[in-house]
């Protein structure tokens, strides 16, 4: 496990402070340095930080092992957020082909844009890896319109189906977003869905629509409740 991203910073960093604060297509976006760690907030709403990165990386490896060592599968992964899950996929070799989709164009340009990008340190080598294409869209926009297919979807773009950022994002746990997953899987292909708490009715959608293979696993916390990462399996 490689250790949590720490920014450089100063005394005064101890105090929250933002560095970027922009609107975007789906409402307000802010990068926010506070002591070592940045953080981004959407719409108010905390989205994550560069404290740890367990269940981010877990997402992707969760994934991948649920594929039983299918030869270079090709992953998306929905949101880039700090970039823990695209830095993880890319320091793994057994990955080939890896699709990051991401809606929002400042969270791109802190990790791509101006000479010191902020978000750099954590994702610069995955970007300059051949198999990474960044591809800036709506998630389920991508998943309608593209031709691609995938061996395993990470998705990781809200707090998880029970707590989205956006209402609209509510439609990609209902039927109708995951038949869309489901038509950009692979036979046998995964789905693997970040939350920041476990929804046992999310589950039941998933076999509702025909997933197999269907379960939670739980990412421990010192406290309150975990994160978890909700796995599916496409069927024949």
């Amino acid at each position: 496990m490689s250790a949590p991203y720490a920014a450089p910073f100063a005394a005064e960093d101890d105090v929250p402070r933002v560095l970027d604060r922009r609107e975007g297509p789906y409402g307000e976006v802010v990068l926010r340095r506070h002591g070592g760690l940045l953080q981004i907030i959407a719409n108010g709403t905390f989205l994550m930080d560069t404290s740890d990165g367990r269940s981010e990386r877990l997402l992707v490896d969760l994934a991948r092992d649920a594929l039983g060592g299918r030869k270079e599968p090709g992953v998306l992964i929905g949101g880039l957020g700090v970039g823990f899950s695209l830095a993880h996929a890319s320091a793994d070799p057994a990955w080939g082909r890896i699709t990051v989709v991401e809606r929002e164009p400042a969270v791109i340009d802190w990790h791509a844009k101006g000479q010191a990008p902020p978000l750099a340190g954590i994702s610069g080598a995955a970007l300059a890896d051949p198999r990474t294409e960044v591809v800036r869209a709506d998630l389920l926009e991508h998943l309608r319109t593209t031709t691609a297919t995938y061996d395993a979807l990470c998705l990781d773009i809200d707090n998880g189906p029970d707590w989205t950022v956006t209402e609209d994002n509510g439609v990609l746990y209902a039927p109708a977003g995951l038949a869309a997953c489901a038509a950009r899987l692979t036979v046998g292909g995964v789905l693997a869905v970040w939350s920041a708490r476990p929804s046992a009715a999310f589950e039941g959608t998933l076999r509702k629509c025909g997933f197999r293979a269907v379960r939670t696993e739980e990412i421990p916390v010192a406290r309150g409740v975990p994160d978890v990462v909700h796995l599916a399996v496409k069927a024949a």
